[in-house]
C-alpha cells in the first residue's frame, strides 16, 4: 500500500512540516509495511517561507521592516544567490499574527512592510521574486507595498495620502516611481484564495470582518477598492476587478498585478508543479491531506480543494484530517473527500484540539485508516 501525506498547516496550531512527520510516525506504527512519503504544503499564506526552504535549499535573509501598523520589526525571507531568486512571505511583515486581537484595524493597516522586504531582496540582487500572499491583516489593495517601492498616491487636492485602507476612496492620482528599480525584475505572486477585487464576494466583504472591520468599515473598504480599480483604469488602462486572485490578502493580489506586473498563480498549484507531486499522487493508493478548518473557502484555491482534483484524476482515494469542519460529510463525499476525521470531534472542543493537536493524531490516523 502506497500512502502519500500532503497537508497544509493547521493555522495557529501546528505547521505542515511537523504534521507530516507525526502522521508518518503514526502510520508506521499501524501499517509498518506501507510505503509512505510526505510532502508538506502551503498555499501562499502563513508558512510559505518555511515550505520554500524545505524544498529549495534557500538561505535566510533578515531585514528591518515594519508591521501592519508601522512599528519596526525584523522579518525573514528566503533567497537563493545561485539563482538570484527571493521568496517572500507577505505575512512576515503584514500578517494577521503580528497584531494582538485588539490591534486589528484594516482601516489603518498597511502592506508597506512587505514593500520594504521586496526592496531589500532587489538590493541583494534578486532578479526573480516569488511573493506568497495570505494571512494578512491588511485591506489596502497593495498601495502600502507600492508606496515603499516608489509609487505615490494623491487626493483631489494633489496632496500625498498615507497608504492604508481608509484612504483608498480618496485616491485620484497615482505618481509613478522616479527610478527603474522594478525593471527587469520578474514577479510571481502565489495567492491562497480566488476572490474578486471588490463586490459581495470581494476582499473586503469576505475577509475584512476577520481583520477587525465593522459592517460600516467593510462597505467603506469595498468602495475604496472599487475606487482604486477605477484609478487603475485611468493610469494603467486596465481593471483587476475579476482577475483570479486579485482579492486575495485584502486586494494585495490585484495591487501586485498592477504595480509589479506580477504573474498571479494559485500558491499550491505552483508548489505541486515545482515538486512533481502530481506524479506521486498518481502512484499512490491513498492521499492524506488536511488543514485547520475545512469549509467552503477550502475549495477556493486552498490546498485541500486543489488536491481533490489531482486525486480524482488518478483514482487515488483522498482522506482528510482537519482541525474542524463546517461541512456535512455527504457534501464532502460528493466533492471528492472519501473520509474525514476532525481533531475537534476527537477532543470534544475546538480549543483543546488547537492547543494539543498531537494528542489526538494517533486516534485520527487509526480512525481514518
Amino acid at each position: 500500500m502506497k500512502i502519500l501525506i500532503a497537508p497544509d498547516k493547521f493555522k495557529g496550531s501546528i505547521d505542515s512540516i511537523t504534521l507530516c512527520k507525526l502522521i508518518q510516525q503514526e502510520i508506521a506504527a499501524i501499517h509498518p509495511d506501507a510505503e509512505v512519503e510526505s510532502f508538506p504544503l502551503a498555499d501562499g499564506g502563513d508558512g510559505y517561507s518555511a515550505i520554500v526552504k524545505h524544498y529549495f535549499n534557500t538561505s535566510d535573509a533578515q531585514v528591518l521592516t515594519v508591521d501592519p501598523l508601522g512599528r519596526q520589526i525584523k522579518a525573514t525571507y528566503q533567497i537563493s544567490k545561485e539563482t538570484s531568486t527571493a521568496y517572500i512571505e507577505m505575512a512576515a511583515a503584514s500578517g494577521f499574527a503580528l497584531l494582538a486581537p485588539h490591534e486589528l484595524d484594516p482601516m489603518k493597516a498597511s502592506t508597506y512592510g512587505t514593500g520594504l522586504m521586496i526592496l531589500d531582496a532587489i538590493k541583494r540582487g534578486a532578479k526573480e521574486i516569488f511573493l506568497g500572499i495570505g494571512g494578512s491583516a491588511t485591506n489596502d489593495g497593495g498601495i502600502g507595498m507600492a508606496d515603499a517601492l516608489g509609487y505615490m498616491f494623491l487626493d483631489k487636492n494633489g496632496d500625498p495620502l498615507e497608504p492604508c485602507g481608509e484612504n483608498l476612496s480618496s485616491i485620484t492620482e497615482i505618481v509613478m516611481p522616479e527610478t527603474d528599480l522594478l525593471e527587469d525584475i520578474h514577479f510571481t505572486v502565489a495567492y491562497d484564495v480566488s476572490n474578486p477585487f471588490f463586490g459581495l464576494d470581494g476582499a473586503a466583504h469576505v475577509y475584512a470582518p476577520q481583520k477587525g472591520a465593522t459592517a460600516a468599515q467593510v462597505d467603506e473598504l469595498d468602495e475604496g477598492l472599487k475606487n482604486l480599480d477605477t484609478v487603475f483604469m485611468k493610469f494603467f488602462g486596465r481593471s483587476v476587478e475579476v482577475a483570479p486572485g486579485s482579492g486575495a490578502a485584502g486586494g494585495m493580489g490585484g495591487g501586485c498585478d498592477v504595480f509589479l506586473g506580477a504573474r498571479l498563480v494559485p500558491g499550491v498549484d505552483h508548489l505541486i508543479a515545482a515538486i512533481g507531486l502530481d506524479h506521486k499522487i498518481a502512484a499512490a493508493d491513498i492521499l492524506i491531506t488536511g488543514e485547520g478548518r475545512l469549509d467552503e473557502q477550502s475549495f477556493q484555491g486552498k490546498v485541500l480543494g486543489k488536491l481533490i482534483g489531482h486525486a480524482r484524476a488518478h483514482g487515488t482515494k483522498l482522506y482528510a484530517i482537519c482541525g474542524d469542519s463546517s461541512m456535512p460529510i455527504k457534501d464532502l463525499n460528493a466533492l471528492g473527500v472519501d473520509r474525514l476525521v476532525t481533531f475537534t470531534a476527537l477532543a470534544g472542543s475546538k480549543e483543546e484540539a488547537m492547543v494539543h493537536p498531537d494528542k489526538f493524531l494517533s486516534a485520527a490516523i487509526k480512525k481514518i485508516l
